[in-house]
């Protein structure tokens, strides 16, 4: 209701005037007259600062136990690094989710056979920790094929989450139009890209980034359009 919204905006005046400014622009009113205050004389905080509410203050030991990976599959997909990656996070402690349009089995590129466990829609991005994109061109154009697919990477993206992306995959980013920069920039430390000949080191890099705090560098209001 109006009247709330303008009690709201109102009494957060007596508190943070910037904020209280940012949230009347959003919800459309004008800005209102301050609430009276309960003293005129304000009593200083018992805490200036509680680590126990900072997200940062327990960046964890970088591990990525029972992280949620979703690793994003369709037929024609390149297996041998698409094996080397799972192994690698299972070793972790990771939980990889093999993602595609629906369940059943995938095809890799060298006959391999990947039991696609979630699909894009039952499973949207934002529910993981991380995202793979793989390699393989057959794959890579089913998956640009796919709405779900573009939808799946901005939501990833946006949550400041890390995303690498192998060989052909990095077509997607392009068609998704994800920054490849971070708003002041700078190098997206949570944007990891690599060839054939770079897939080891890739897989190191992201599974130390997906151990890390989340991207937050990424943040802008409001969201650059895709």
């Amino acid at each position: 209701m109006p009247a709330i919204r303008e009690r709201v905006v109102a009494s957060l005046l007596n508190a943070s005037p910037e904020l209280a400014q940012r949230l009347a622009q959003d919800l459309g009113m004008t800005l209102p007259a301050p609430l009276p205050k309960a003293l005129e004389t304000p009593v200083a905080p018992e805490v200036d600062q509680s680590p126990a509410l900072s997200l940062m203050a327990r960046p964890g030991d970088g591990g990525i136990r029972t992280r949620k990976v979703a690793v994003l599959v369709a037929q024609g997909v390149e297996g041998a690094s698409l094996q080397k990656l799972v192994s690698a996070l299972v070793a972790e402690g990771a939980v990889p989710r093999l993602v595609g349009a629906r369940l059943g089995t995938c095809i890799g590129a060298g006959g391999e056979k990947f039991a696609v466990d979630a699909t894009m829609e039952n499973s949207p991005g934002f529910l993981f920790d991380a995202l793979v994109l793989p390699d393989g061109p057959q794959a890579v154009e089913a998956l640009d094929a796919d709405a779900h697919t573009l939808e799946f990477l901005r939501d990833q993206y946006w949550h400041c989450k890390t995303i690498l992306a192998l060989g052909a995959s990095s077509a997607l980013l392009a068609e998704a139009q994800i920054p490849m920069t971070l708003p002041d920039g700078s190098a997206d430390p949570g944007l990891i890209l690599a060839d054939a000949a770079g897939v080891d080191g890739a897989i190191a890099a992201f599974i130390a980034a997906v151990g890390g705090p989340r991207h937050f560098g990424r943040e802008n209001d409001p969201p650059r359009a895709p």
